[in-house]
């Protein structure tokens, strides 16, 4: 049973006010939760149907710090954001970072990436090529943003999310600094790198001019056809596909 109390609390935490306040954020969804049942440090509350507890006692025993409710489908729509019904719904701590940004391996540098989907999904693929860093400037949308979690499909568990304006980030870098643009060299005349960042500009203005003083080289994607432009997600798995050194 989940109180009226609680259903208000955890709604709260759709916005990006309550989630800074409390430093928690939502996991929504069988494969996510589970997924954070296996690598998360801490959970402070975890709603499920009794049928999904039992079969993940395993996992739940790795939780003893955890306060775990028992609901039925129809509270867990009261407090779930996703459109479909979910089983299970989680309460996750933000992860404690150091202050100190990545200086010797590769990371994305990302410019007021603003749609949620872009931007889980952008974690997704830094996963996937094994970028463990992210930073990203004022004006992207909160990393922990239930779409975004939905969409980066559990690399908020392996990729690191940091904040700084990115001229700061940038000026202290001692590596190859690649900027995607559409009027850059192209990717096949990059030879990858072990440790480099990668900087990822806006949807529809791309990367603020003031930044490019600090790249190293403005990368562009060939271009064969007659798209204006590639979806931010879509440009960043293709160009760390031939940046990243194996």
């Amino acid at each position: 049973m989940i109180s009226k109390a609680q259903v208000k609390e955890i709604r709260a935490l759709a916005t990006s006010k309550a989630r800074a306040e409390l430093q928690t954020f939502l996991v929504e969804g069988d494969k996510l939760c589970r997924e954070w049942l296996e690598r998360s440090e801490a959970l402070p509350q975890i709603f499920a149907v009794p049928e999904w507890l039992e079969r993940n006692q395993a996992l739940l025993g790795k939780h003893p710090e955890a306060n775990v409710f028992e609901a039925t489908l129809e509270e867990l729509k009261k407090i779930a954001t996703q459109q479909h019904p979910n089983a299970a719904v989680l309460v996750a701590k933000f992860p404690i970072l150091s202050v100190q940004l990545p200086t010797n391996e590769w990371c994305l540098a990302l410019d007021r990436i603003q749609d949620p989907g872009n931007m889980g999904t952008i974690i997704r693929i830094a996963d996937w090529f094994g970028v463990e860093h992210i930073v990203c400037s004022p004006g992207c949308v909160d990393v922990y943003n239930p779409k975004v979690v939905a969409a980066g499909m559990g690399g908020h568990l392996r990729v690191k999310m940091h904040h700084s304006p990115l001229p700061d980030f940038l000026k202290k870098c001692k590596m190859p600094v690649y900027a995607a643009t559409l009027h850059g060299k192209t990717i096949n005349q990059i030879e990858p790198q072990k440790a480099a960042v990668l900087i990822i500009g806006n949807e529809s203005l791309g990367i603020q001019p003031e930044l490019l003083s600090w790249v190293s080289e403005q990368v562009t994607i060939p271009k064969r056809g007659g798209a204006e432009s590639l979806n931010a997600a879509v440009a960043t798995g293709i160009l760390l596909s031939m940046l990243v050194s194996g």
